[in-house]
């Protein structure tokens, strides 16, 4: 009974969020608001009140928020985190007296009861409360106390005693008593605001020479980097540029003997030359690297390398550190399978070694290496293929030090190990959006997405092709779906990314049967004409036009979709925090005909009244139209434009109603920008 606190009789439980009984922090991003909910109740009929305590791990002192009261004993509150690194919150609960006597009194006075005692309670607490007062507030208490005691107006001293005056101060003044604080102090994780907008562009810096027959080089790079920055990414992700083994180097196509000259997956890492920490010499020196990476933040573009924790069977760690791979009873090392699939360039590590603590350590340094040169964003191939722990630990570490590094999981694997590795440290992670391809499909993917606890934890990042990837959606579609894909990922996530430039070049043959890319750009260096215009490119470059100018595609979490009385058809509108940008897009899910029907705009959701009219303007075509209530009707030919991305705005005096079925006209978007 000592150990107990009688005393105390709140109860605060149902905290949401709460990542694995607080386990693993919650995520957001610098200025992004943070909600907490919680029951909090206690016994009986007395007033309770509770209140959100936060702080940066850095801070001792606790900023607090008063609670709202949300019906049913749940409660929440909202702070807006300012700075990155690890956060703290916590709640806590207490009988609220005063508030309690306020209630109390009012009841009585309107039931016609005597309250002369009631009152002079509550100048009782008035002087309780005037104790621990400054000296002005503690005269504001004992003047109200006493005008209580001597009441000559029972009505007046009623209204005053339960006013905003008095409530205000003695909710300052007031001595919280027996406060019940949760048990948990629980974290979230605060990091810049690219880990939540962002547009990533990925190609293989070795096809990126001017010249036929030439690899390319870091200076070549440089000389992309305008083109990449008028197409509007923000982030440039590089494949492996180590050196590259010789050792069972695959050829064209993943053929298993390679002919001289054949450059290799650049997957397979490691050489003479060095491993993790070097340079493919071929692409130029470490100052070149350092340039590139100068030049691409002067266009406002980040440097975004690929770890890869996986080796060539040439690299320096087989010879220097063989306690760190898997040994065959023939005395060869084991390389890298997914049946039917071999891989014998590759070799994984073995992060069950006993030697893994210097495996750990010579990990981190690989990544302090590359963050020395300037690289705060890395690309993590297959993370889920690495043990767990050492994800936890080594991001921690990191971030620690460098808040601002981002870490974009490539893992393409099963739900819940997604999951774990968005709760251990990831900042973003690639997604199944590369397969979900009916409106059906989208919105189911979407709600879990933004609708679950995956929300507090799970940032996605939607990419319509990969190196490694081309679904059949693109393979059988052609141009309109690379269209369509392309705005869809740009706009129903705040993070995207694409492989280019077959991507804008709507190059879509595959290997037969897979969904594969022919003529592999991972086993051969390829010549592009990268000052050549596409339509799939123009869309590109509007897109993240809008994306940066309209802030309700700068998050993924205000996402609602509506009906289509056509299945072809998919609808959804995203809004700003503040309601002042609103956007809709519709998109012809059929690349091959026009669709069209009657689509259900969300107006509850937008904060438009049923009945008035609106505008759309459509920012693909610069086209305009009025609608009225929720039900319009669309047409979208697909070898013209197969989706509208409409900013809704407030309808203008006169303005009439289009017709639908214009024709894109490309050029027009270029003179109206």
């Amino acid at each position: 009974m000592e150990q107990l606190e009688g005393k105390k009789r709140i109860i605060i439980e149902s905290v949401k969020p709460e990542i694995d009984c607080g386990r693993h922090p919650a995520k957001r991003v610098v200025g992004e608001e943070f909600t907490v909910t919680a029951d909090v109740f206690a016994d009986g009929h007395d007033e309770v009140k509770a209140r959100l305590l936060y702080r940066h791990t850095r801070k001792r002192k606790w900023e607090a928020v008063p609670m709202e009261f949300l019906g049913n004993d749940r409660w929440q509150a909202t702070f807006t985190p300012e700075s990155m690194g690890l956060h703290e919150y916590t709640i806590e609960g207490w009988v609220d007296h005063f508030y309690t006597w306020q209630k109390g009194l009012k009841k009585k006075f309107e039931a016609g009861q005597d309250i002369t005692v009631e009152l002079q309670i509550g100048a009782q607490l008035m002087d309780q409360s005037a104790e621990q007062a400054k000296p002005g507030q503690q005269k504001r208490l004992r003047k109200w106390a006493e005008q209580l005691r001597n009441s000559q107006s029972h009505a007046a001293d009623v209204a005053f005693a339960t006013g905003t005056e008095v409530s205000d101060l003695m909710n300052a003044c007031c001595e919280k008593e027996n406060v019940t604080t949760y048990d948990k102090i629980l974290r979230l994780d605060v990091e810049r605001q690219k880990a939540l907008f962002s547009a990533w562009y990925e190609f293989f810096p070795r096809s990126a020479a001017q010249e036929a027959g030439r690899h390319g080089t870091f200076q070549d790079c440089v000389r992309l980097l305008p083109r990449i920055a008028e197409m509007g990414f923000d982030t440039i992700y590089l494949p492996p540029i180590h050196p590259i083994g010789y050792a069972y180097r695959k050829g064209k196509n993943n053929s298993v003997t390679a002919e001289p000259g054949e450059p290799g997956s650049p997957w397979a890492i490691g050489s003479e030359v060095g491993g993790h920490d070097a340079i493919l010499p071929e692409l130029g020196t470490l100052d070149d690297f350092r340039h590139l990476v100068h030049q691409a933040r002067e266009q406002g573009i980040e440097i975004a390398l690929d770890f890869a924790i996986q080796c060539s069977q040439d690299h320096p760690y087989v010879k220097d550190h063989p306690q760190w791979f898997k040994w065959r009873p023939d005395g060869t090392v084991q390389y890298a399978e997914n049946p039917p699939k071999k891989y014998q360039d590759v070799l994984p590590v073995n992060f069950e070694t006993e030697d893994w603590q210097n495996l750990w350590r010579e990990l981190h340094r690989v990544l302090l290496h590359w963050i020395n040169q300037g690289v705060y964003v890395f690309r993590v191939d297959n993370p889920h293929t690495k043990a767990f722990g050492f994800w936890e630990w080594v991001i921690a570490e990191i971030r620690r030090d460098f808040p601002q590094v981002i870490f974009l999981a490539e893992a393409f694997t099963r739900p819940r190990v997604m999951e774990r590795l968005a709760k251990i440290g990831f900042t973003q992670s690639y997604t199944y959006y590369t397969w979900r391809n009916t409106a059906e499909e989208l919105e189911e993917y979407m709600t879990q997405l933004t609708k679950t606890d995956m929300r507090e934890y799970f940032r996605p990042n939607f990419w319509p092709n990969t190196p490694d990837i081309l679904p059949y959606a693109l393979q059988e579609g052609g141009e309109p779906a690379h269209i369509t894909r392309l705005v869809m990922a740009a706009t129903l996530s705040s993070n995207y990314g694409l492989y280019g430039p077959v991507y804008e070049f709507g190059i879509n043959q595959p290997m037969p049967g897979k969904e594969e890319y022919y003529d592999s750009e991972k086993y051969e260096v390829k010549h592009w004409d990268w000052g050549r215009l596409t339509k799939i490119r123009e869309v590109i470059t509007l897109i993240n036009r809008i994306r940066k100018v309209n802030p309700a595609l700068q998050t993924t979490w205000n996402i609602a979709f509506g009906n289509a009385d056509n299945p072809a058809l998919v609808c959804y509108a995203k809004w700003s925090s503040d309601y002042r940008n609103k956007i809709l897009v519709v998109a012809n899910l059929d690349p091959h005909n026009t669709q069209s029907g009657w689509v259900q705009v969300p107006l509850n959701e937008l904060k438009i009244p049923q009945d008035q009219q609106y505008l759309v303007h459509d920012l693909l075509t610069e086209r305009k139209y009025t609608w009225t209530g929720e039900w319009n009707y669309v047409e979208l030919r697909p070898h013209e434009m197969p989706v509208h991305v409409f900013r809704v705005e407030e309808a203008s005096a006169g303005m009439g109603h289009d017709n639908l079925d214009d024709n894109w006209l490309p050029n027009d978007h270029q003179s109206n920008q």
